[in-house]
Formats: C-alpha cells, sequence, structure tokens
C-alpha cells in the first residue's frame, strides 16, 4: 500500500510550502481539511493563508522560524476559517523546514508536513485549551528569556519604552502599547507606541476615578481583558469613544505591581480578535511584571543619576575666568561603583594679593558621608585662603577643622546611645559615624612670575612636564593626611614652574586604579604626558582627556572601556600650563635651542630617607643621557655630597640639577648647597675606613667641580659632558 493511501486512510493529508514561489501544494485530504474541494491543488499563497484564523497565523510563522533555527520539526495547532470568518474546525500540522539556496544566493524554506484534524473539548469538560502545542511553549519560554534580558538591561525609563515596544511576542504581538504612570490622583501617559504624536491628549492627565479600564486597574490591581469592542463598549461606555477611533479589535490592561504597590498600568491593544487563553494570559502577565521592575529600576536609577549631578554641579567649581599666561583644565571621574559620587575634589581660588591657589584633595572613602565631609571641607579651604593666609596656615586650619567635626559626629553617636530608647544600628551608624581623614595638595601660584608655594597633606605630589617633553614628579615637603592629628606643621616648598612648563595635580585614583601600584601606575601616565607636546589650550584640554581615558576607557554610552565596570577610587586631575615666552610673536625660530631640563630638591636633616629620592630625581632627569656610567656616576655623586652636608652639618642640603645644550652634548651641572662655612677638603682615608672619599670620587668621575662659598653657607658643584656614541 502507498504511504498517500495510508495517509488518507487515517484523514492526515500532505502540503507543500513553496516560500520562494509563494505557493502552497495541497493533497485531496490536506484541500478538504482546508475548507476546499477535496481533490489535489496549488494555489497562491493568500489563499491558503486566508483560511488560517489571523492569531494562528502569527503563531506559525514564529513556530517555523525557531524550527529552522534548531533543525527540528514544527508543530502547531491551527484553526481553519470560511469564508464568512467562522471556524470550520481545528487541525494540527508537523512539517520540516528545509532551506533552499537559489542561484543568487537568497536563502529561502520550503516546508513539508502533515495536516491532521482533531476533536476540540468540548463545554463543560475539563479538558485545557491550549491552541499552540509543542514548539509554540519554547518558543514563548525564548520570548519571556530575551524581554527579561532587554528590560533588565535598560537603564532608562526612556530605553524601557522602547524594548517595551519592540516586544514581538509570540502569536499575539499587539500593534499598540501604552504605558500609564501616577501622578498624585491623576493617570499620566508615559510612554506609547503604534499611536500618531497627540493620540495621547485625551489620556494625559486623567482622574482616577474615571471610567476607564487603566483607571480601574490602577484603583483595584487586578487586569481587564477586553476581547471584542462591543466588550469594551459595554463594560466603559463613558471612555468608549476615546478609544473607538483607533480601530483596536482587543485590549489587555494589566497592572504594574512592584512589592505589592501599583506603579501605574500596561495596555496592549490589537487589531484582529484576541480570546486571551490562558497561555495568553499567562504571558501578558509575566511581561507586564517584568515591566515593573524594569520601570523601578530605571526610576531608581534616574534618581541616583540627578542627585549625582546635583552634587557634582554643587560641589565641583567652574574653573575661574581666565588667568593671563596661564592655562587651566580639570576632570573629575567618579567611582564605578554605587553612587556616582565620592570623596575627590578640586578647586580653583582667588587670593586678595591677585594670586591664585590650586586645591585637590580626596576624603577617605567614596560613598555619600565622602561626599558630604568633601563639600564642608572644601568649603572651609577656600574660606581660609580667600582671608590671605598662606598655604601651610591654610591646612593647619583645615586639619583642625576637619577633626573637630569628625570628634563631634563621633560624640553626638556616644550620645545617642545614652539617651536610651533604641540603640542605632551598628552596622550603619558604625562607618558613618566614624573619622575620616582627608589628603590635600595646596598650590599658591604668582602668575607673573610662575613661582609655586606647595603644602602637602599626604598627597601625591605633582609632576612637571618640561618644555622638552621630560617629565618628572617634583619632591615636595609634606605633613600627615587632614583630619589626624588637629594641630600639624606643614612645611612649603617654594619652586618655579617655567614657561612652556605644565604641572600636574591628581589624586591617587588616576595612579593606582586598574591594579596598578604607585609606580607602574606613574610610569603609565608619564607615557601619557611624555607621548607629545601640548602647548595650553585646546591641548591641554586633549591632555586632561587622554590622561582619564587612560584609566577609564573612552567615554560612550553603554560602556566605557576595559576597566567601565571597576570598583576602585574616584579621580581628580588638575593640569596648570605656563605659557611660553615666545607665545603669540609671530613664526617660532626655524631650529630654537634645546630648553634646559632642571630639577630641585631640599633634604632635610630629620629626612635623610628622601637622599634616595634625590637620587632617583637624577636618574629621572638624565632618562635620556647617552652614556649610563655617566649617569651612575652622577647618580653617586649626589648621593655623595647630600649625605655629607647631612652627617657634617647641622643644615638642610638643596640641590639644583640642570642639563643643557642638544642630545649628545649636553652638559649636566649639579649643585648642593648647605648652610655651613666649613669648606670641604681633600682626605686620605685608610683601607678600611667609611667616609673621606667625597672629594677623590668628584676629581676621579666629574669632568669639572668646585665650591663656591656664599654670604650664608657654601655651594657644591660638578659638572659632566654628555659622550655620544662611546
Amino acid at each position: 500500500m502507498r504511504t498517500e493511501d495510508v495517509l488518507a486512510a487515517i484523514a492526515t493529508g500532505l502540503w507543500r510550502w513553496d516560500n520562494a514561489s509563494g505557493t502552497v501544494s495541497l493533497d485531496g485530504v490536506a484541500a478538504r481539511l482546508l475548507g476546499l474541494p477535496a481533490e489535489p491543488v496549488t494555489l497562491p499563497e493568500v489563499s491558503v493563508r486566508s483560511r488560517f484564523h489571523p492569531v494562528d497565523w502569527n503563531e506559525i510563522n514564529g513556530i517555523v522560524t525557531l524550527a529552522v533555527a534548531e533543525d527540528t520539526l514544527a508543530e502547531a495547532r491551527l484553526r481553519i476559517m470560511d469564508e464568512d470568518g467562522r471556524v470550520l474546525r481545528t487541525v494540527r500540522s508537523r512539517s520540516k523546514a528545509l532551506e533552499n539556496h537559489g542561484p543568487d544566493g537568497r536563502v529561502d524554506y520550503e516546508l513539508i508536513g502533515t495536516i491532521q484534524e482533531i476533536a476540540e473539548p468540548q463545554p463543560g469538560t475539563t479538558a485545557v485549551h491550549t491552541p499552540i502545542t509543542g514548539d509554540w511553549r519554547r518558543s514563548r519560554e525564548a520570548f519571556l528569556l530575551d524581554a527579561g534580558r532587554a528590560l533588565a538591561e535598560a537603564r532608562s525609563t526612556a530605553e524601557v519604552l522602547r524594548v517595551a515596544a519592540s516586544l514581538s511576542m509570540p502569536g499575539f504581538s499587539p500593534d499598540g502599547l501604552a504605558v500609564f504612570g501616577m501622578t498624585g490622583d491623576r493617570l499620566a501617559v508615559i510612554g506609547h507606541h503604534g499611536h500618531d504624536p497627540g493620540d495621547d491628549g485625551p489620556f494625559a492627565r486623567m482622574r482616577l476615578d474615571t471610567d476607564y479600564p487603566a483607571a480601574e486597574v490602577v484603583r483595584t490591581g487586578r487586569a481587564i481583558y477586553l476581547p471584542s469592542p462591543e466588550e469594551y463598549k459595554r463594560r466603559f461606555p463613558a471612555t468608549w469613544p476615546l478609544a473607538q477611533g483607533f480601530g483596536r479589535g482587543s485590549w489587555a490592561f494589566l497592572p504594574l505591581i512592584v512589592a505589592g504597590r501599583t506603579l501605574g498600568a500596561w495596555m496592549a491593544a490589537f487589531k484582529h480578535p484576541v480570546t486571551f487563553s490562558p497561555d495568553e494570559r499567562s504571558v501578558l502577565t509575566t511581561v507586564a511584571r517584568m515591566l515593573a521592575q524594569a520601570l523601578q529600576r530605571a526610576g531608581v536609577a534616574e534618581s541616583e543619576r540627578e542627585l549625582t549631578t546635583g552634587l557634582q554641579r554643587s560641589m565641583m567649581p567652574q574653573l575661574g575666568p581666565d588667568i593671563p599666561g596661564m592655562t587651566i583644565a580639570a576632570r573629575y571621574v567618579p567611582t564605578g561603583g554605587g553612587l556616582q559620587v565620592g570623596g575627590d575634589w578640586y578647586d580653583m581660588i582667588p587670593l586678595p594679593s591677585g594670586r591664585f591657589a590650586l586645591v585637590i584633595g580626596d576624603v577617605q572613602g567614596h560613598d555619600v558621608r565622602a561626599a558630604g565631609l568633601m563639600g564642608q571641607l572644601r568649603i572651609a579651604v577656600r574660606a581660609y585662603a580667600s582671608e590671605g593666609h598662606r598655604p601651610d596656615a591654610v591646612l593647619s586650619r583645615a586639619s583642625r577643622f576637619l577633626a573637630g567635626l569628625c570628634s563631634s559626629q563621633e560624640r553626638d553617636r556616644s550620645g545617642s546611645r545614652g539617651r536610651g530608647g533604641e540603640d542605632p544600628d551598628p552596622f550603619e551608624d558604625a562607618d558613618f559615624q566614624s573619622p575620616r581623614f582627608a589628603t590635600c595638595l595646596y598650590v599658591e601660584c604668582d602668575p607673573r612670575t610662575g613661582v609655586l608655594e606647595v603644602a602637602r597633606a599626604g598627597h601625591p605630589d605633582p609632576a612637571v612636564r618640561m618644555t622638552d617633553g621630560t617629565v618628572l614628579m617634583r619632591p615636595t615637603a609634606g605633613g600627615l593626611p587632614l583630619g589626624i592629628v588637629p594641630d600639624t606643621d606643614y612645611p612649603t616648598t617654594r619652586f618655579a614652574l617655567e614657561p612652556g612648563e605644565t604641572m600636574m595635580l591628581c589624586t591617587d585614583g588616576l595612579i593606582e586604579t586598574g591594579g596598578h601600584d604607585l609606580d607602574t601606575g606613574w610610569a603609565r601616565l608619564r607615557a601619557i604626558l611624555e607621548s607629545e607636546a601640548h602647548d595650553g589650550g585646546e591641548d591641554l584640554e586633549e591632555l586632561a582627556d587622554l590622561l582619564v581615558q587612560a584609566v577609564h576607557g573612552p567615554s560612550s554610552h553603554h560602556t566605557t572601556g576595559p576597566l567601565a565596570d571597576r570598583r576602585e577610587d574616584d579621580i581628580a586631575v588638575v593640569l596648570l600650563h605656563r605659557e611660553g615666552a615666545d607665545r603669540g610673536r609671530g613664526a617660532p625660530v626655524a631650529h630654537p635651542a634645546r630648553p634646559a631640563r632642571r630639577t630641585m630638591l631640599t633634604v632635610a636633616q630629620a629626612e635623610p630617607e628622601r637622599i634616595a629620592g634625590a637620587r632617583h630625581q637624577v636618574r629621572e632627569l638624565l632618562h635620556d643621557w647617552a652614556d649610563a656610567d655617566q649617569v651612575d656616576s652622577a647618580v653617586l655623586m649626589v648621593s655623595e655630597m647630600v649625605t655629607n652636608v647631612l652627617v657634617h652639618t647641622d643644615g638642610d642640603a638643596a640641590l639644583v640639577a640642570e642639563a643643557v645644550g642638544e642630545l649628545g652634548a649636553r652638559r649636566l651641572r649639579v649643585e648642593v648647597a648647605d648652610a655651613s662655612d666649613e669648606l670641604p677638603h681633600k682626605r686620605h682615608p685608610g683601607e678600611m675606613a667609611s667616609s673621606g672619599r667625597g672629594v677623590l670620587l668628584m676629581e676621579m668621575l666629574a669632568d669639572d667641580w668646585g665650591v663656591d662659598p656664599r654670604g650664608e653657607g657654601k655651594s657644591i658643584w660638578f659638572e659632566l659632558h654628555e659622550r655620544a656614541g662611546q
């Protein structure tokens, strides 16, 4: 017996759907089941499509697409309609989709399968009616997973609404969507899709007691399903004229509920009739719950962003008016975790003397309390500076202010514990009321001469980019961070920013973020600073962006580079550039002389550990010196000269090193000054002696050296001439 005879005996028809030609071939049984004459026939796709219920047609499209992707059978339950729109029967289709590659490279598929009539459950029976079986359930699960992921990734209310508008539900995709929110005792449309601009006007400010489905859903917290216009008109006659003009055939209004609180309502409207079976209601309810949670998350995120923006605008100052001969650029980047605000800050303060002050600091932590303390401390520093105090006095007063502020909060915490009632939450108050400290760097600048006076409280030293591109960390004297000891002295370091040089002030977040320590982080920043010439103005703004992007990655709406999801410290950076002397005086010199490279350092009697810093400064100054042996000699002589000052005198050692000339033919001059009048003299140490070789080293290693008496003390110096190619 042939296969066709067997299938005909069990009332099972065959069909072949060719997507490329747009035709459908049916055998006699399949044609009869579709309400056509019982004979083999080939029909256009539109003729067969008109026989399916429109809801089922949408569902079978999704099922076939999923079957093609999974290489499985597509199984569906379909209702067959006559010319008058009445349901003739229900059939089950099982088919296999085969891909066909055309000569033009286009990929189409051919659907080959069977169709068989099935009995529908009669009214009053316990059978559950499910319009689609088999793969449809997997497509529904896949849809819900995709919808949940898309809604979870939405970061704003606008994004949530765009995702909701793009959801294509399996088998019954709505043609119109609207999200209603509550504003006081009124209902407002906060987003819609599938409507023309202005269509939401009558629904914009609707009272909650209005006879409208969305209002009733918000009042009662229960969903409303309206499968037909007649049902809508019967239940809500007062607002039916408003909905009638949109030409919809079915409506679903569902509450948006989160944690037992109704946030609003969601409307899904359909042009074709929808019966809202249990499966369809389950999908709509699940989407409504996910939509409500996404809207709440977006609202919280928008509130946090608004709070962050407000805090940043109020606490981060605008750089003041233009300063003749100076250019300033600054950046602040909050931490990547939690509330986007922290304890880093910067400020520029005009001073009564006509100078200005640059301040950069970092309050311990990057939370709300750190931001609050930062705001109070910034105001205090600005007030002390505006009164005309010197840099050391400003930091001393600021330290006393912060220590007093934290101690008063600690007393308040202890007092609240002893006044009866419930004890404060130990996990919350312990951190919020605990003492905090802050690092700070205060620089007073004379824009006319470029002289800088620096006071430092536990903060990273400033860095200076010289006119030839060399970058050095400028060592400065410092004291404890603010707030640790109320009465702390902060020594002041004075040096000049030469024309064409740029100074960088930053918090440790710029250096250490990304798994770096102080050394590797500084090497990363130094490479950026030395990468190319930056000459103030727009170049300084570009340099500030490059420094931040080296840590944080290029800015974008969705990602900020490989370190976007960091949970580290905030970043603040300030750049100060002193314009060159020849700026604005016509064309530059064709072959200008290479500018001098200079550094200076003071080593106090109480800080012998800074001798290592002096050696490091000289080595950094000579980082591109041609002869490595000469660099080692210079470092050795500097170490010997500074050590002799600390051992044989009672004063401090002041080191000045300068390299001048063209590459390969430069001259290094190093001077170490002290306040003693006793001149060095040549000694003849024994084999076991531990000192007395300083002058011998100078004679052996230096090209020239000497001692210059001064009004108070003396200066010991040596010179080295670069020997290229040796």
